[in-house]
């Protein structure tokens, strides 16, 4: 079974360390001891833990199917004739798009607005690191 330090287990929940730690200690995390004392963050769980997070977020969308929600900060927008690049930084992903320049002058979209990459693909590559 594949387990995580604290901070790993942060890390992949786009949260501080502090935060996972309040997590715990009031039991919403469940977390074991290793060898050498430290909290270790069994695999299943963290899993289980994250899916209930996310669900929150699909009961604010019904009408949608689109299941992948990156909350954020527009950091560039780059317009063009027809089409404008808008760049998302949503915790420590960065998220690129092409959309219409109609669409972002009506969304207005800057630097410096909070939005939301929904993303729905039929070819989704997953990697191990």
């Amino acid at each position: 079974m594949h387990t995580y330090r604290i901070g790993e287990a942060a890390a992949l929940m786009g949260v501080s360390v502090d935060t996972l730690r309040r997590w715990v200690d009031s039991g919403r995390l469940t977390a074991e001891r290793d060898e050498q004392g430290r909290r270790i963050i069994p695999g299943p769980a963290l899993a289980a833990f994250a899916r209930e997070v996310a669900s929150g977020t699909d009961r604010d969308h019904p009408g949608s199917s689109a299941r992948n929600r990156f909350s954020g900060i527009v950091t560039e927008v780059i317009l063009g004739d027809v089409s404008a690049q808008v760049e998302i930084q949503a915790g420590p992903f960065r998220v690129v798009s092409m959309i219409s320049r109609e669409s972002a002058e009506e969304l207005k979209l800057e630097p410096g607005v909070p939005a939301v990459a929904v993303i729905k693909s039929t070819n989704v590559v997953v990697e191990t690191p």
